[in-house]
């Protein structure tokens, strides 16, 4: 197959995949899907191998096939319009609220050859806070969890009713069920018109993902580097949990080893190991640009080693709520800090490294009907050698918006006191980092509110000379009383008219500020 025949099938591909995600969106119920887009969509071959991925959450669609695995695995011989739905960070899933659904893809005589699978992150899913990202000690605190089951009414009715919304969660399950069948019904057509290129397509997309990958590798220089940073704490008392990396280049191989980070522990911020495949092959992909098609060639020559039991390889039932948004960040953080020992120059300084996590639930005061928001913040991003950061963006690892304040406010008792850019906050350097968000909310009930934040304690780092960008914080204001700080992760309640303010960090600066460049200046 020549180039041209590829680059078709590549963007045939990924535009149903963008389909897929269209139908998700629009019909969605939460504004965490339909406003923020928290949600991402695949193509698998009949082996749970990706095909091609829209461009949605990078720690979703790294993690999604091992999910598609355990589901081919669970059900072998799927009829069309059977679903299979799982959760579970043990059998491929990264935390609770994300929820994915497999479906299979028949051709013309009955035989499966592709799957479709979305994955979407429910705002509430259950557990001992609304959001169902809580400060908890085991994985049953978080909510409702299931290995791979069809889909039939009884596993619809468990959902329903472990959430505290079940109306938005059958709206929001509905629509995951839409996207699979626009995106089974593309594909289907697709068989029977091109049939056997189709397939061929298929395998030779991941060779030629595979081949451009060994080639970026075999660019580098051979050798090793080392890094390590911290997670702050897990919410439970344990303070500065190391994650650390050796990057080993030869040839055409990379292998990122992160066995010497620290044991599992007590809190929430553990994670799967599909979790941190996600951010190998996220870190990989950004290297290569988007000349090397997103499918599972890219793995091909990357080899991530982990210990089992440790933070970044959790083992059942450890709780990782926190750690799907925020040691992923933490994990990327550490892989490129490893990376630009031995580039550079091609490595930007660190963005903002968190999500900053924002979950509020409670009752709404006209006929007592509950609530659950879910939200993540952006912040600065790391400058590069020629190039300032990006300021109020979601950075790494989400790929998620802001929920409008329009939008907040109509689905939501709550008022949106201050919403702005947080001047300054990006690191000095040659090239700036970009500037972190500022985020009032005020409450017009009484309502629990979680956050789950880092970078409260250590700011992102800067690189060759460049200065951290500012650590972020978070503060409360009761009425008539003092501005309070509130920790990087706490569960409170919250009474009308108390506003939570949450100022997210900003990048690190990159080079000497000695040597600064103004804006959008060209670097020389």
């Amino acid at each position: 197959m020549n180039a041209i025949e590829l680059e078709i099938y590549r963007h045939l591909f990924a535009s149903i995949a963008e389909e897929m995600g269209a139908a998700l969106m629009r019909s969605a119920f939460s504004p965490n899907i339909k406003e923020r887009r928290d949600y991402s969509c695949a193509i698998f071959d009949a082996r749970a191998n990706m095909v091609a991925q829209a461009a949605h959450i990078p720690v979703h669609l790294g993690s999604t096939p091992l999910s598609v695995q355990a589901a081919i695995a669970a059900f072998p011989a799927l009829a069309p319009h059977e679903h299979v739905l799982l959760n579970d960070p043990y059998a491929g899933g990264t935390h609770l609220p994300d929820i994915t659904l497999v479906s299979p893809v028949h051709d013309e005589g009955g035989v499966i050859r592709f799957y479709v699978a979305n994955r979407a992150h429910h705002a509430d899913v259950g557990g001992i806070s609304p959001g169902s990202l809580p400060l908890s000690r085991h994985i049953d605190e978080e909510g409702f969890r299931t290995g791979p089951v069809l889909l039939d009414e009884s596993i619809q009715q468990a959902l329903y009713a472990a959430s505290r919304t079940p109306d938005e969660r059958r709206g929001d399950l509905l629509a995951q069920v839409a996207a699979n069948h626009r995106g089974a019904k593309r594909l289907g057509e697709q068989l029977a018109r091109r049939e056997a290129a189709l397939l061929e397509a298929a395998a030779a997309l991941q060779d030629y993902a595979e081949r451009r990958t060994r080639h970026l590798i075999a660019s580098l220089p051979d050798g090793r580097w080392s890094f390590e940073d911290v997670l702050e704490d897990d919410g439970m008392g344990h303070e500065d949990l190391k994650i650390a990396c050796e990057v080993v280049i030869e040839g055409e191989s990379l292998t990122f080893d992160l066995r010497q980070s620290a044991e599992q522990v007590e809190g929430p911020v553990n994670v799967p190991r599909a979790v941190t495949l996600s951010a190998a092959l996220y870190v990989v992909q950004c290297l290569g640009g988007a000349e090397i098609p997103a499918n599972a060639g890219v793995m091909r020559p990357l080899e991530v080693l982990t210990r089992p039991g440790s933070l970044v390889d959790a083992q059942h039932p450890a709780p990782v709520a926190a750690g799907n948004v925020e040691t992923s960040q933490r994990i990327t953080d550490v892989l490129l800090g490893a990376l630009a020992r031995a580039i550079p120059q091609r490595i930007p300084a660190a963005s903002a490294g968190t999500m900053n996590n924002v979950l509020m639930g409670g009752e709404r005061a006209l006929r007592g009907a509950p609530f659950a928001y879910y939200e993540t913040i952006g912040g600065g991003s790391g400058a590069g050698d020629g190039h300032h950061g990006a300021s109020a963006v979601q950075t790494h690892m989400t790929n998620t918006l802001n929920t409008p304040v329009e939008a907040l406010e109509h689905a939501y008792p709550m008022t949106m006191m201050r919403y702005a850019v947080r001047k300054g906050s990006g690191g000095a350097g040659r090239w700036r980092g970009g500037d972190g968000v500022v985020r009032s909310y005020r409450m017009e009930v009484e309502t629990t509110l979680t956050l789950m934040t880092e970078r409260r304690v250590h700011a992102p780092y800067g690189l060759a000379g460049g200065e951290c960008g500012m650590r972020g914080e978070n503060s409360i204001e009761r009425a008539g009383q003092q501005e309070e700080r509130l920790p990087g992760k706490c569960t409170l309640t919250l009474q009308a008219g108390d506003v939570v303010c949450v100022k997210t960090p900003g990048g690190g600066g990159f080079g000497s500020p000695l040597h600064a460049q103004p804006d959008g200046a060209p670097g020389e």
